[in-house]
């Protein structure tokens, strides 16, 4: 069963909190935590790694705080999972450098191409969806 990490989890609603709320003014990770009331410094990392990867901005000072860095139609889910994630494939074995060391049964396996597959179609969902498609 695919299932996203925590990280991912919480980038998402960051970014859907941010978009929901562009009308000019920041959000706080603080504001962001209280309303989803998930732990804030959880927040904090994923809007930190979301700033790096330049899907939201930051701003510093008294009225400081997050922004969406383009229009929610140009984000895709795929942007801010792998902003937050080093690797969120459904197996242990699905890149080139997967050996015999990852996994038993990787030399007789019968179900890695096809799980290859899924986790390409699964991609290309997570690409083809933007943020507005999850307002």
């Amino acid at each position: 069963m695919l299932k996203l990490s925590k990280k991912s989890e919480y980038a998402l609603m960051a970014v859907r909190y941010l978009a929901m709320n562009s009308n000019g003014k920041f959000s706080t990770a603080k504001e962001i935590s209280e309303y989803y009331d998930i732990p804030f410094e959880l927040v904090s990392k994923a809007l930190q790694q979301l700033v790096r990867k330049n899907v939201i901005s930051s701003f510093q000072g008294v009225r400081g705080g997050y922004s969406l860095g383009r229009t929610p139609e140009q984000i895709s889910l795929m942007e801010i999972i792998s902003s937050v994630e080093d690797n969120y494939q459904i197996t242990n074995c699905m890149d080139e450098k997967s050996s015999q060391k990852d996994c038993n049964h990787f030399d007789c396996c019968m179900i890695r191409d096809p799980l290859i597959k899924v986790q390409r179609e699964i991609d290309k969902v997570f690409q083809n969806m933007n943020v507005n498609q999850i307002l």
